[in-house]
Protein backbone atom coordinates (compact mmCIF):
# COMPACT_ATOMS: atom_id res chain seq x y z
CA UNK A 1 0.00 0.00 0.00
CA UNK A 2 1.00 3.61 -0.58
CA UNK A 3 0.86 6.18 2.40
CA UNK A 4 1.82 9.96 2.34
CA UNK A 5 4.39 10.67 5.23
CA UNK A 6 4.22 14.85 5.17
CA UNK A 7 7.29 16.78 7.03
CA UNK A 8 7.59 19.68 9.07
CA UNK A 9 10.43 21.41 10.24
CA UNK A 10 13.53 20.04 10.88
CA UNK A 11 12.07 16.97 9.29
CA UNK A 12 11.70 18.51 6.39
CA UNK A 13 14.81 20.09 6.33
CA UNK A 14 16.51 16.22 6.89
CA UNK A 15 14.35 14.56 4.15
CA UNK A 16 14.78 17.97 1.48
CA UNK A 17 10.80 17.70 0.99
CA UNK A 18 7.81 18.70 2.26
CA UNK A 19 6.18 15.27 1.51
CA UNK A 20 6.81 11.59 0.42
CA UNK A 21 4.97 8.92 -1.23
CA UNK A 22 6.22 5.46 0.81
CA UNK A 23 5.23 2.04 -0.35
CA UNK A 24 4.30 -0.10 2.86
CA UNK A 25 3.36 -3.26 3.29
CA UNK A 26 -0.84 -3.78 3.93
CA UNK A 27 -1.53 -3.18 7.60
CA UNK A 28 1.37 -1.43 8.44
CA UNK A 29 1.29 0.85 11.27
CA UNK A 30 2.54 4.23 12.17
CA UNK A 31 5.29 2.80 13.92
CA UNK A 32 6.70 0.80 10.87
CA UNK A 33 6.09 4.01 8.60
CA UNK A 34 8.57 5.88 11.08
CA UNK A 35 11.14 2.96 11.03
CA UNK A 36 11.49 3.00 7.36
CA UNK A 37 11.72 6.49 7.20
CA UNK A 38 14.85 6.23 9.92
CA UNK A 39 16.16 3.54 8.04
CA UNK A 40 16.05 5.83 5.01
CA UNK A 41 17.23 9.11 6.59
CA UNK A 42 18.92 8.30 9.78
CA UNK A 43 19.42 11.66 10.84
CA UNK A 44 15.26 11.06 11.40
CA UNK A 45 16.41 8.98 14.74
CA UNK A 46 17.51 11.76 16.44
CA UNK A 47 14.12 13.04 16.94
CA UNK A 48 12.50 9.76 16.90
CA UNK A 49 11.42 9.62 20.55
CA UNK A 50 9.63 13.01 20.57
CA UNK A 51 7.90 12.75 17.03
CA UNK A 52 3.91 13.46 16.77
CA UNK A 53 1.93 12.16 14.60
CA UNK A 54 -1.31 12.88 13.23
CA UNK A 55 -3.49 11.36 10.30
CA UNK A 56 -6.51 14.55 9.08
CA UNK A 57 -7.54 16.45 12.47
CA UNK A 58 -6.12 13.57 15.15
CA UNK A 59 -3.78 12.99 16.78
CA UNK A 60 -2.86 9.15 16.23
CA UNK A 61 -0.01 7.03 18.28
CA UNK A 62 2.29 4.37 16.73
CA UNK A 63 -0.11 1.26 16.96
CA UNK A 64 -2.22 2.91 14.85
CA UNK A 65 -2.89 1.09 11.36
CA UNK A 66 -2.25 2.81 8.17
CA UNK A 67 -4.82 2.35 5.28
CA UNK A 68 -4.13 3.07 1.65
CA UNK A 69 -3.48 6.61 0.87
CA UNK A 70 -3.25 8.21 4.10
CA UNK A 71 -1.92 11.40 5.03
CA UNK A 72 0.29 11.09 8.17
CA UNK A 73 1.71 14.22 9.13
CA UNK A 74 5.07 13.51 11.37
CA UNK A 75 6.37 16.58 13.42
CA UNK A 76 9.58 16.85 15.49
CA UNK A 77 8.95 18.57 18.81
CA UNK A 78 8.29 22.24 18.74
CA UNK A 79 9.79 24.87 20.74
CA UNK A 80 8.60 27.77 21.73
CA UNK A 81 10.19 30.74 23.67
Amino acid sequence: MKVRAEFYSRSREIVGASSLDVVLLDNATVLGLVEKLCGDYPPLRDFRNSMLFGIGVEFVDEQRVLREGEVVAIMPPVQGG
